[in-house]
Parts: structure tokens; C-alpha cells; sequence
């Protein structure tokens, strides 16, 4: 029996705001279908009409906590109730967690490990042996200048960003030699509201490293992904950082970052 016709759309999680939807906006600009994936209803609605608007491409939407296994099988759910395949695949959802590990709550850390790690993996697990077999399509894995080093009052975050970047380069080797694709990009600090949610908007990360917008990210990651670079890191100086804390010695390194990362007051007290 003849396997069912399916549209090709790319999978976006976390893609109602900030470095998700300037991902969203970039693939539709490139004739790309989408389906949205993310918690609130009300910003992924408003954010696919806008997209479908200025792109007339197709965008669906999914509500789904992907920090269940629940929520990740949604997107399959989801893809095979509207006749799509996942093509493409970007894990963008994530959250962070400041301040001393001892101090997080249990399931504050849980859900960070679920999200940024267990639904990227899973997710990618079920769309990734589709694309192998259909020798087409990719996964697009945000991770983070982070994931090159330990960072102290950020452990959680910068432990799981090196997992996606190492888990990314993994699999790049794996599907050497077809027509698949996976990437990380690595940007380092953004201009979005994540930095006030975890409360380390004063810290001196920010003021050392700088921020960048989500829009050249976005078209930098879009580039390097569809030219089959496996790690995209944007921006000159975030690219140079890279360099740098892949050779840097950790003796050296990680105090450096534990009064970058340390959580301090709008005065600048930690």
C-alpha cells in the first residue's frame, strides 16, 4: 500500500516570540510552510496570521507544553492530522534558570532538563529517521555560546546548551554523505525578554559580551543551515568568543564567568 501524500513544512518550536519567530519569518520568507509550535495561544495565533499575511505561505499552529513527553507527541499528532511531514525541523524552545543551583526549586530544574534537553532530543528522534528516509530536510538546533563553557549561577542552562551542541555535531556526521542536514547555531546574548525571565538582566554578561537583534541571527542561522555549515555562530565578535572558549583553560575560564553570571541588582550588587 502506497505510503499517503504529505506537504513539507518546517517545525518551529518556541516560535512565538523572539529568536523563534524571526526563525518562523525567515523560513516563510523562503517559501517555507510552517507549524508553530509553543505554550500561548494568543501570540502563536497572531504571529502565524502575520506571517501567512506577509509570506502566503502556510502556517499551522500547535499549543503544546513540550516539556512533556505529551506535548512532543502532539507535533506528530498534529503533523499527520493536516496531511504535513516535517521537512525541516528547528528546536528553538528553551528556558533558562539564574542563580546558585542549590537554590533552584526541583521541578524548576526538571523542566529545564525536559525542555532544553529530553523534547529537542525527542523531537528530533521522531522527525529525524522520516527525513533520512525521504533523503531531504534538516534540523536547525538553537543552542548557545554558553554550550562552549561551564557557567557558574547558570549551570543548568550552559550544561544544556553543551549537550545540543554536542548532540548536533554528532548527528551532522551521522547523516554525512545524504541530503539531511543538522546544525547549531550559537548565538550569544539576545535582544528578547528570556534574560528578564531568569532575572539576569543586570547582570555583566550582557554589558561584556553586548547584545545582538534577532533578525540577523535569524538570517545567519537560515544561511549557514541551508549551506551546510554544523556549527553557525553569528556576529564577528560572537564568532571570535567561540575561538576563544573553545582553547581557553577552565582554571582560567569559569571564575571568569561566575562574575559575568552572577545575579545582581539594577546597582550592579551581587
Amino acid at each position: 500500500m502506497a505510503e499517503p501524500v504529505t506537504a513539507p513544512v518546517t517545525v518551529i518550536t518556541g516560535a512565538s516570540e523572539g529568536l523563534g519567530l524571526a526563525l518562523a519569518r525567515e523560513f516563510a520568507r523562503a517559501g517555507h510552510g510552517l507549524l508553530l509550535v509553543a505554550r500561548g495561544h494568543a501570540a502563536l495565533s497572531a504571529a502565524a496570521d502575520a506571517i501567512a499575511s506577509a509570506s502566503g505561505v502556510r502556517v499551522d499552529v500547535l499549543v503544546a507544553d513540550l516539556s512533556t513527553r505529551e506535548g512532543c507527541g502532539s507535533v506528530v499528532a498534529a503533523l499527520e492530522r493536516h496531511g504535513l511531514h516535517g521537512e525541516y525541523l528547528v528546536n528553538n524552545a528553551a528556558l533558562g534558570l539564574s542563580g546558585p543551583f542549590a537554590e533552584h526549586e526541583d521541578d524548576e530544574v526538571a523542566r529545564l532538563v525536559d525542555l532544553n534537553i529530553r523534547a529537542l532530543s525527542d523531537l528530533t528522534a521522531r522527525l529525524l529517521p522520516g527525513m533520512i528516509a525521504r533523503n531531504r530536510g534538516g534540523v536547525l538546533n538553537v543552542a548557545s555560546l554558553a554550550g562552549f563553557m561551564p557557567g557558574p549561577f547558570q549551570g543548568a542552562y550552559y550544561a544544556s546548551k553543551a549537550y545540543v551542541l554536542s548532540l548536533s555535531e554528532a548527528l551532522a556526521q551521522e547523516v554525512a554523505g545524504t541530503n539531511v542536514r543538522v546544525a547549531a547555531v550559537a548565538p550569544g546574548p539576545l535582544a528578547t525578554r528570556f534574560h528578564a525571565r531568569m532575572g539576569s538582566q543586570h547582570d555583566y554578561y550582557l554589558r561584556f559580551q553586548g547584545v545582538m537583534g534577532v533578525e540577523p541571527v535569524a538570517r545567519s542561522a537560515y544561511a549557514g543551515f541551508m549551506r551546510g555549515r554544523r556549527v553557525i555562530v553569528p556576529g564577528v565578535v560572537n564568532w571570535v568568543s567561540a575561538q576563544f572558549l573553545r582553547v581557553a583553560p577552565h582554571t582560567l575560564l569559569v571564575p571568569f564567568a561566575a562574575w559575568l553570571l552572577a545575579r545582581r541588582e539594577e546597582s550592579g550588587n551581587v
